[in-house]
C-alpha cells in the first residue's frame, strides 16, 4: 500500500512541475500579462453599449450648452470649445489591447500607433464638433501628446476622420510641460472658453493636478455645478490621472508594488 501511495505522489509532483513548465514556456499572450489588471477595463471601452451610451449623453449636453450659450449675449472675444484627444474624441483602445496581449506596458508601441492615424472617433465626437464650427465658435485639441514626435500625424487622423480645424494653431500638444493650463491660457487671450472636455480632469483645470484620492474628490465637490455646464467628463476606466492618485505618484514602481496599490486601495466590508 505505502509503495502504491507513494507511486502517486511521485506521478502528482511530476505532473504538476510539467505543468509548471508548460506555463513559463508558453507564448507571452498566454501567460498572465503585466496588464492584466486592465482586461476587464478595455472591454467594457471596446464592447459595452454603456460606454457607447456615455460618449453620446457628453456630446449631447454639450450640444445643449452650446445652444443655450447661443442665445446668451456674445462675447468681445470669439468663443471657443477645448477638447482632450485621447479618450476625449479618439479612440485609442486597440493600443490598450496591444500592451495586454504582448505583456508590455505604455509607453511600448504607441509611436507605432500614432504614425498609423488610425484612431476612430467616439460616439457622438464628430457631429458635435462641426456642429460648434457650424456655430462660428471655435475648436482647440489639448492634448499630451508630443508636439515633437506626434503632431503631423495626430493632425492627418483628426482630418481623416472628420474633425473640423485639426489645424497646427488649433492642435496644441505638449511641449515639455505636461500641465495644459498654459495653453488654455493662450487660447483665452484671444477666447472666452465656453466648454472644457475631456476624460481626465486634469483637461479641464489645474486644481485637480497631483492631488491625492481625497483632496480629488474635494476639489470636485467644490466645482460641482461645473460638471454637465462648463466642464463635461468622458468616461476612461483604462488610465488616467486617477490611476497615478492610486499609485500615490510614485514612479519606478514595480508591476508587484502597483498590484498591491491597487488592491490596498480598495474599500470592502
Amino acid at each position: 500500500m505505502w509503495s502504491r501511495r507513494k507511486s502517486l505522489f511521485v506521478s502528482a509532483f511530476l505532473l504538476i512541475g510539467a505543468t509548471t513548465s508548460v506555463f513559463w514556456n508558453l507564448p507571452h499572450e498566454q501567460q498572465r500579462s503585466r496588464s492584466e489588471h486592465m482586461v476587464m477595463s478595455v472591454h467594457w471601452f471596446q464592447t459595452s453599449a454603456e460606454m457607447r451610451a456615455l460618449s453620446y449623453q457628453a456630446f449631447n449636453v454639450a450640444r445643449m450648452k452650446i445652444e443655450r450659450d447661443l442665445s446668451l449675449n456674445r462675447s468681445k472675444k470669439k468663443k471657443a470649445v477645448v477638447v482632450d484627444i485621447d479618450e476625449t474624441v479618439l479612440d485609442n483602445s486597440p493600443h490598450m489591447a496591444k500592451l495586454i496581449k504582448e505583456n508590455q506596458a505604455f509607453p511600448y508601441a504607441w509611436a507605432d500607433w500614432v504614425s498609423k492615424a488610425q484612431g476612430e472617433p467616439l460616439p457622438g465626437a464628430v457631429e458635435f464638433l462641426n456642429f460648434v464650427v457650424s456655430k462660428d465658435y471655435d475648436v482647440f485639441y489639448v492634448s499630451n501628446r508630443s508636439a515633437e514626435t506626434d503632431l503631423e500625424r495626430t493632425i492627418v487622423n483628426l482630418t481623416a476622420k472628420g474633425f473640423p480645424q485639426a489645424t497646427n494653431d488649433h492642435v496644441l500638444l505638449m511641449k515639455g510641460v505636461s500641465s495644459k493650463e498654459p495653453r488654455r491660457k493662450n487660447i483665452e487671450n484671444t477666447h472666452e472658453l465656453v466648454l472644457l472636455m475631456g476624460d481626465n480632469l486634469n483637461d479641464l483645470a489645474n486644481v485637480f493636478e497631483r492631488k491625492a484620492v481625497p483632496e480629488r474628490f474635494a476639489e470636485v465637490d467644490k466645482v460641482h455645478e461645473e460638471f454637465g455646464n462648463r466642464f463635461i467628463v468622458l468616461p476612461n476606466p483604462m488610465y488616467g490621472e486617477w490611476e497615478n492618485a492610486v499609485y500615490s505618484f510614485q514612479r519606478g514602481l514595480s508591476d508587484e508594488q502597483k498590484d498591491q496599490a491597487r488592491k490596498a486601495g480598495l474599500k470592502a466590508f
